[in-house]
């Protein structure tokens, strides 16, 4: 990794694209530090450590604090998300949607636009509710209309903003835009949670005790890594021959591909729709007061593993069915192998040993059902190690399985982006010596 950018940073086009992502992650961090007129920034800290849930810790993650800050990327880029999740969705549902993402790069551009005003119309949506819904209750310094249309301009403002902030790097810069921001906020909230585990382990301890837990934190973040490692890069490769055939007096194709199947298919997308699914009640029930009712410690992920009161650990086995089934939920809308067998059928490929057609799919069916398992299982262990250790020794941090998955994944893509840019001058510069 480090010498593919040691050798980018030799390139003066790749160099200028790393400086102008740089400047525009300046601008996010920068972003995520301005207060919104006539807010009262305190409310959110003191009503935050009110909660006894954890439900909004990890939104507060992934806008990087801004949500604690209550600053102008409040809000950040989780409209879009949402957004993008929503298409997604409906493009099952809808046959226009559907026809459209089969329409190569136009189809593609117009979806684009269309989850851009999504995303602003649930920006609208979310900003209004917390300026109303919080604004009487401390988090305006004066509850009136001026201060409530100020901090909905604000937020919808700053999260369209950082759409254009990752629609430009994805442009100009290296990587996906997107998932660059939300790589920075949440490495931004790192140097936090280190330094809770070390008020909570290392400062004041005996040495031996202090040297221990340093051991044990260094070697859960490293395992957990490394795992996440192995899933993001781990797939299935299905050989693929194509028929030989005559194309005038010339025999063509012949050729042997492969199709490949990720371990993990659906990314975090079962994470986080399984978190979001059990927070969800757990935020209305912050909002009308009953955050300290019972059934709301279920669901909060912040009491599982804890041996004084294992029985709020079966929240915990909630969790893992409903990651489980987002898993091959997600992959079942995003992976068709019907459309996949009839595809290699027109085009006059085949795996070997399997006949072309309804055979290939179900093959494919096969395949696909056991790896998402593997994927899901892997998934799973990542997510729940620093859920184990934050309820087994209190090590209450937003720095989790989640969080790692999407660092991971964003780096590995990006540092593949870089090279593949690089690869592509070669040949350039190959091609014009010639």
């Amino acid at each position: 990794m480090f010498k593919t950018l040691k050798n980018a940073f030799k390139i003066k086009d790749i160099r200028t694209k790393i400086f102008y992502t740089f400047l525009m992650i300046v601008v996010v961090r920068i972003g995520s530090q301005l207060p919104i007129p006539g807010v009262n920034r305190d409310y959110f800290s003191q009503w935050f450590a009110q909660q006894t849930g954890d439900a909004f810790g990890f939104f507060n993650a992934v806008t990087g604090g801004s949500f604690l800050e209550m600053s102008v990327f409040a809000l950040n880029i989780t409209p879009y998300i949402t957004s993008s999740i929503i298409m997604q969705l409906l493009t099952i549902v809808i046959p226009k949607l559907e026809e459209m993402q089969k329409d190569g790069e136009d189809g593609r551009k117009k979806i684009a636009s269309i989850t851009r005003y999504v995303t602003v119309v649930l920006a609208l949506v979310q900003a209004t509710a917390m300026s109303v819904g919080f604004g009487n209750k401390g988090l305006l310094q004066e509850f009136n209309f001026i201060n409530v249309l100020t901090v909905i301009v604000a937020l919808t403002a700053g999260s369209a903003m950082l759409m254009w902030i990752g629609e430009r790097i994805t442009e100009n810069g290296v990587g996906n835009g997107i998932s660059i921001v939300l790589l920075v906020n949440i490495v931004s909230r790192i140097p936090a949670d280190l330094a809770t585990l070390f008020e909570t382990f290392v400062k004041g301890k005996a040495p031996a005790y202090a040297i221990l837990a340093v051991l044990i934190i260094v070697a859960v973040i490293l395992v957990t890594t490394v795992l996440t490692i192995i899933l993001q890069g781990g797939e299935r490769k299905i050989s693929v021959q194509y028929a030989k055939k005559m194309q005038g007096r010339k025999m063509v194709g012949g050729q042997s591909t492969h199709i490949p199947l990720k371990v993990n298919t659906a990314g975090v997308i079962p994470i986080i729709f399984a978190s979001s699914l059990l927070q969800f009640p757990v935020v209305i029930a912050s909002l009308l007061g009953k955050s300290g009712s019972e059934w709301v410690k279920f669901l909060s992920s912040s009491n599982w593993c804890d041996p004084n009161n294992l029985k709020y650990s079966i929240g915990l086995l909630v969790y893992i069915v409903l990651v489980v089934f987002f898993a091959y939920f997600y992959t079942s809308i995003t992976f068709n192998p019907l459309e996949v067998a009839n595809n290699l059928k027109k085009q006059g490929g085949f795996i070997p040993g399997i006949r072309p057609g309804t055979p290939t799919s179900d093959y494919l069916t096969k395949i696909l059902n056991n790896i998402i398992f593997i994927g899901a299982v892997f998934l799973i262990v990542v997510a729940v190690i620093p859920i184990f250790f934050n309820g087994v020794f209190g090590a209450q941090v937003t720095f989790g399985g989640t969080s790692l998955i999407i660092i991971v994944g964003v780096v590995l893509e990006t540092i593949k982006q870089i090279e593949s840019q690089m690869l592509v001058r070669y040949y350039k510069g190959f091609l014009n010596d010639k």
